[in-house]
C-alpha cells in the first residue's frame, strides 16, 4: 500500500510540551512493508521522524493548506513512487483541500462532496434534518435580508460562524439586528451562516468509528465555560461523564449522528447541547481527533491513543481497544493569552502544590512574549490536565484552577 500523509504539525523537542506526541506516524505504519510519503510546510517537516531512507518520498512545499502547492506536492509523488492508496490528513483546516487534491488525482477516498457532511456546518444540519435528528434553527447566509429576517423569526441573540470554521474562529454572538447587519456587511457571505442561539449546556462525545460506521469507542465529557467564551479570553475546560443516564443518551444519540452522517473509519469530535429539560441538540462534528487536550487525556485515563487507532484502521489494521475495568474521569482546562498581545510574561503560577489531581501543566516563562495566534493547542498563559479523581472532584479543581490560577503580563 502507497500512503501518502500530509502533515503540518511539529513535534517539539521541548520536553514540556507535549502537542502533537501522539501523532507518531514512524510507530503507527511500517514504512517498510508499506511505501510511505509525506507532503509537509516547515513545521510539518519537524513532525516527520521516521529515517529517511524509510520514506518513499517527501515533498516540502511553503503551506500544504494552499491547493496548487499541495497538488504539485502529492503529484510528484505519484511521478517519483506511483499511484497513492491512501492520502491522509489530521488537520480540520485541510481535510477539503486533500478532497480537492483526491478527486484531482483520482486516488481513493472522500471527495469533496463527501467531505462537506462533516466540514460544511450548515450541509451536516441539513443532512441530520433529513434523517429527524433535532439540530439548532439556521440559514445559509446566501442573502443578508434572509438572514436578517430568519433572525426576527428565530429572536436575538443569534450565532453567526462560518460553514468551514474550527476552535471557534469568527464564530461571533450577535444581540441585534445593527450589529448583525454591520457584521454581514464585513464577511464573504458565502462562507457563513446563521444559527438560533441555544440555551443550553454543551458536551463533546471523541471516539472513532470502523469501516461499517460502527462506534468502538467514545467518551462523553461536559465543557466548562464555552468555545465562544474562549474566543473572548476567558477559560475552557471539560470533564469525563461518569456512568450516568444522560452520559447512556448522549452516546445513543451520538451514533444516531454519526450513522446519518454515515461517517466510517474516521476519528470525531462531535459536540451537542443539553437543553434544560433534558433534549439533546446538536451543535457540529469534526471528522478528525479533538482538539486542546482531549487526546492526551483521553489516552491516559483510557489507554487510548484515538491518532492511532484512527490512522492504523486506515491501513487495514485493527488496534485492540484496552480492557477498561473501572469508571474513570479527568479533565483539562486551556486559560487562554490575555486579550492584549503581543505580551510579556511576569509570572505565571504552578498549580502543583495545590492540586493532587494535576498530572500534566504547561505555564510560559517569565520573560516568555506571547504572540497572537494560534488555537487551543498553543503556548497560552496556562494548560492543564487533570486525571485520577471522580468527576465531582475533577471538576471542583478544574474551577479551582480557574478561580486562582495567578498570571500576569505587559504589553510588549
Amino acid at each position: 500500500m502507497h500512503i501518502v500523509i500530509v502533515n503540518r504539525w511539529p513535534r517539539f523537542q521541548d520536553p514540556s510540551r507535549w502537542d502533537n506526541e501522539l501523532t507518531r506516524y514512524e510507530e503507527f505504519f511500517d514504512h517498510q512493508r508499506h511505501r510511505i510519503s509525506y507532503v509537509v510546510d516547515g513545521p510539518g517537516a519537524e513532525g516527520v521522524l521516521a529515517p529517511r531512507d524509510h520514506i518513499a518520498h517527501l515533498v516540502q512545499v511553503d503551506d500544504v493548506n494552499q491547493y496548487p502547492q499541495l497538488l504539485a506536492g502529492v503529484q510528484e509523488v505519484i511521478d517519483r513512487v506511483g499511484p497513492v492508496d491512501q492520502l491522509i490528513a489530521l488537520s480540520e483546516f485541510t481535510l477539503e483541500i486533500v478532497a480537492r487534491v483526491r478527486q484531482a488525482l483520482h486516488i481513493p477516498g472522500h471527495g469533496p462532496e463527501q467531505v462537506a457532511v462533516y466540514r460544511d456546518k450548515a450541509r451536516m444540519k441539513e443532512v441530520l434534518q433529513e434523517h429527524g435528528l433535532p439540530v439548532p434553527p439556521f440559514v445559509r447566509c446566501d442573502d443578508v435580508q434572509q438572514a436578517l429576517d430568519f433572525a426576527d423569526a428565530v429572536g436575538y441573540p443569534v450565532i453567526v460562524k462560518p460553514v468551514d470554521g474550527a476552535a471557534s474562529i469568527g464564530v461571533v454572538k450577535v444581540e441585534d439586528a445593527q450589529a448583525l447587519r454591520a457584521i454581514l456587511s464585513e464577511v464573504d457571505l458565502g462562507r457563513y451562516e446563521v444559527e438560533a442561539f441555544i440555551q443550553g449546556q454543551t458536551y463533546h462525545i471523541d471516539g472513532f468509528t470502523d469501516d461499517s460506521g460502527a462506534v468502538p469507542f467514545q467518551v462523553v465529557s461536559r465543557y466548562i465555560n464555552s468555545c465562544l467564551d474562549f474566543a473572548s479570553a476567558k477559560p475552557l475546560g471539560s470533564v469525563i461523564l461518569q456512568s450516568s443516564e444522560l452520559r447512556t443518551r448522549i452516546q445513543a444519540f451520538s451514533e444516531a449522528c454519526l450513522r446519518a452522517l454515515n461517517l466510517r473509519s474516521s476519528a470525531f469530535h462531535l459536540e451537542i447541547f443539553v437543553e434544560a429539560d433534558g433534549s439533546l441538540v446538536f451543535l457540529e462534528v469534526g471528522a478528525r481527533v479533538g482538539g486542546a487536550e482531549v487526546p492526551h487525556l483521553i489516552n491516559k485515563v483510557f489507554g487510548v491513543n484515538l491518532y492511532e487507532h484512527w490512522l492504523k484502521g486506515l491501513a487495514g489494521e485493527k488496534v485492540p481497544l484496552p480492557t477498561i475495568p473501572a469508571d474513570p474521569s479527568g479533565g483539562w482546562l486551556v486559560v487562554p493569552k490575555p486579550a492584549q498581545l503581543p505580551c510579556r510574561v511576569i509570572e505565571a503560577q504552578s498549580l502543583r502544590p495545590h492540586l493532587n489531581s494535576l498530572w500534566r501543566e504547561l505555564l510560559p516563562r517569565p520573560g516568555q512574549i506571547l504572540e497572537a495566534g494560534g488555537s487551543y493547542d498553543a503556548l497560552h498563559s496556562g494548560r492543564f490536565i487533570f486525571t485520577d479523581a471522580s468527576e465531582a472532584d475533577i471538576e471542583y479543581d478544574i474551577q479551582h484552577a480557574i478561580n486562582n490560577f495567578h498570571f500576569q503580563a505587559e504589553p510588549v
